[in-house]
């Protein structure tokens, strides 16, 4: 569950445009939010990089992912062992499985009862940091940060900071969006 709740936090936000850089943070969340409800489909590849307090060098796997709305997430590893998640599996089901949806449908950003979001300008790009909020997010991350390339006007680099000290870096490319 923990890896659906994490990929479909991607599948949400790594295709939202982002938009002039004068705008107030507040401008800019709320327009993230929009541009991500508008998002009928995104497919991309993935290295994942899991760094580890007890061991000294990043567990790294490689894939692809497709999501398609209202309901369908596939994330695919492909290396070093094959493994398909999807939203067909039995894990499916419940509260984490609302919260998935308000994830890709871009609601997360907005959602002041789940996440306390921020956004700073950084050169070339935008880093918005989420700060779960609720019980069950809390037990998992202290934050997620999202960067968001200018120039590409989208996230290509998403880091989840586990509660237990753990840290994975989801580095995406080739990515297309609406290409059904």
């Amino acid at each position: 569950m923990k890896r659906l709740l994490i990929f479909s936090i991607l599948c949400a936000l790594i295709s939202v445009p982002l938009f002039a850089q004068n705008q107030s943070q507040e401008q800019i969340i709320q327009e993230m939010a929009s541009a991500a409800r508008e998002i009928r489909t995104v497919r991309c590849n993935f290295k994942q990089t899991k760094h580890m307090k007890m061991l000294r060098e990043g567990q790294v796997s490689e894939g692809r992912m497709f999501c398609q709305q209202p309901d369908k997430l596939v994330w695919e590893y492909l290396s070093p062992r094959q493994e398909t998640i999807s939203t067909d599996a039995e894990a499916w089901k419940g509260a984490m499985a609302r919260m998935i949806m308000k994830l890709v449908a871009g609601q997360a950003l907005t959602d002041s009862k789940a996440f306390q979001v921020t956004v700073k300008q950084i050169p070339g790009k935008y880093e918005a940091t989420l700060i779960p909020l609720r019980k069950d997010l809390k037990r998992l991350y202290t934050k997620l940060v999202l960067h968001y390339d200018l120039k590409q006007a989208t996230v290509t680099q998403v880091e989840m900071y586990e509660k237990t000290g753990d840290r994975t870096l989801i580095e995406l490319f080739d990515i297309q969006i609406n290409e059904d």
